[in-house]
Parts: C-alpha cells; structure tokens; sequence
C-alpha cells in the first residue's frame, strides 16, 4: 500500500496532475515531487519537492532513502519528437534514469510504476485491435527506450522481486499543463488555437486515426493500477490502456459543434507523421479491464466539452 511516494518528472504534463491527486489522496507530505530543474510557482512545488536528475544513480538512491520512499512513480523522459532530435541524450534519461530507479526501488522493496507508450509498438504490429501480446519492432528512438523498459521492469519484477507495473498510454490530453515534444501534442495545441485564434495548422494528417485519452483517466489508471492487489494481475507491466481513438478530423469537427467558426488546415510535419504511422489506430485494452477493473470515464464528446469549459475558464476566453 502507498504510504511515502514519490515522483520524478513532477512539472511535465503527467506528472505535474498525477502528483496534486497523489496528495490529494495521501496527503501533500507523504508524496515527494522532483524535476531536472528547480520548481518554484508550480502546483508541484506547494508541498515536498527536491531537484533531481535521475540519471544520477547515487542521487536517486539518497532521496529515496532520505525519505522512506515505498513507491515510484517514475515519469521521467524525453518524448517522441524530442527523443528524435537528441536519440543519445534520450537514451542516457529514459534508460539510465529507469535503472536507477529500479536499483534505487530493489533494496527497499519499492513499487514502481513506468510509463509505457503506444509508442513502444512499431509498423509490424497489428494496427487495429492491437493485443496485448504481439509483435514490438519500434523504428523510432522514444520506442525502442519505451519496449526496453518494458522488458527491464519485466526483468527486475523476476530476478528481484521489485514490484514493477505500467501502461502503455496513448496520447494525453490535458487543459493544466502542455506537452513537451509528443507527436499527439496537436490534440493538446488544437484547443488552445480554437479558444483563440479560431484556427489551427495540424502537423498530422486529417485520417491520422491515433488512440488518445484524457489526463483525469490517465491519471486514475495509473494509481488504480499501482492500488490492485499484485496477486490479480497476470501481465503486471504493459497493460495497453485507451478511451477514443480518433482523427484530428473527428476531433476538430467535435470542438466545430462549440466554435462553429473554428477552422483546421493540414501542413503535415513528415518527422511526426512517420512516427504516428507506425503507431496503432487502436489498441485492445481488454486484459486492463479485466485483470484491475480498467474502465474509462471520458470519451471523444465528454472530453471535449470538458476541455473547452476548462480551458476558456483558464485563458478567460
């Protein structure tokens, strides 16, 4: 059971939602927030936070004992479009990062949760209905680093007993925080652009059919995943999660039925477009809901006008 958790990557657009409901529900000192870099006007920084790069295995080690930590969520990392632009320094944080984590998590027998991505599958795996067993060839960077881990928390879960759990997500969308250099970042951009300009250029095609879903699900998989008793959970690492999947068509034409003077238009980036090829349309998220009860809240129409009224409130707009 969680009692002293903590959070790496706590400014970025997961973290920084997952940490606030973290203390919400376990109260703001028993969840310790850290970053790469100093936090000062953030949500984060309203309770424990220290400044941490995960890449420093004795640092990690410290603050993890430092503070009695039994649980990790560990969201570190450079995204997909970033991780493409600097593959080495994308390798040296998101792997390096997640084996300290691991070696920090295995003496004092920490859970820990790692983010997966529908990026950690690649053009050979079924598109639609994607298993959750299948083939994993990513061709890009953030993936390969995404399927490793996979298969390092596997490892460390069998050989050490570390009680290592995740999800594969789809894009996340949010009104809090925006993303930092993901290839569905349109669908974060998309909103921001119709509130106020009433126009937006999508770097993705219009059919570019992707599974998404939004930040209040994500933020509950994750902790009810890290909340179920181990014993229910066969797959344990990797449970392909989603609640819509859609086109930036299909989700410009739902913001229309709000801002009927929106308008879109297509300049599609070709880095980006090749990354979302290779990703599924759709996954099959079937053994989430049956081994830990997954069941998602907000679909496309939920979540839109969820946004819109958040967001407008946000921007006073």
């Amino acid at each position: 059971m969680m009692k002293k958790v903590l959070v790496t990557g706590a400014a970025g657009q997961l973290g920084s939602e997952l940490t606030l409901s973290l203390r919400q529900q376990l109260g703001v000192e028993n969840v310790i927030a850290s970053d790469h870099q100093h936090l000062s006007t953030t949500d984060v920084a309203d309770g424990p936070f220290v400044q941490l790069d995960v890449r420093d295995s004795q640092r990690v080690m410290a603050v993890v004992n430092d503070h009695q930590v039994d649980t990790i969520f560990h969201l570190a990392a450079l995204l997909s479009a970033v991780a493409e632009q600097h593959p080495k320094q994308a390798w040296d944080i998101n792997m390096n990062g997640l084996l300290n984590v691991l070696d920090a998590a295995r003496p004092r027998r920490c859970a820990v949760f790692f983010p997966s991505s529908i990026g950690a599958f690649g053009p050979n795996t079924p598109r639609m209905n994607t298993p959750q067993d299948t083939i994993q060839r990513p061709t890009t960077l953030y993936g390969i680093t995404k399927l490793s881990g996979e298969l390092l928390c596997d490892y460390y879960h069998q050989h050490f007993g570390v009680d290592a759990r995740g999800l594969r997500f789809p894009g996340l969308i949010s009104y809090k925080t925006l993303p930092g250099g993901g290839t569905t970042d349109y669908a974060v951009e998309i909103f921001y652009a119709a509130l106020q300009q009433q126009s937006y250029s999508c770097f993705l095609a219009a059919e570019s059919q992707l599974d998404m879903m939004y930040m209040p699900d994500a933020v509950n998989a994750a902790i009810s995943l890290m909340k179920t008793d181990p014993a229910l959970l066969r797959h344990h690492n990797a449970f392909n999660v989603t609640a819509m999947s859609i086109t930036p068509a299909q989700l410009a034409a739902e913001i229309q039925r709000y801002i009927p003077t929106f308008e879109i238009t297509y300049h599609v980036d070709p880095v980006r477009q090749a990354i979302a090829d290779t990703w599924p349309k759709h996954m099959d998220d079937s053994c989430a809901h049956v081994e830990w009860g997954w069941q998602a809240e907000f679909g496309l129409a939920e979540m839109v006008r969820d946004m819109l009224e958040k967001l407008s409130t946000k921007l006073s707009c």
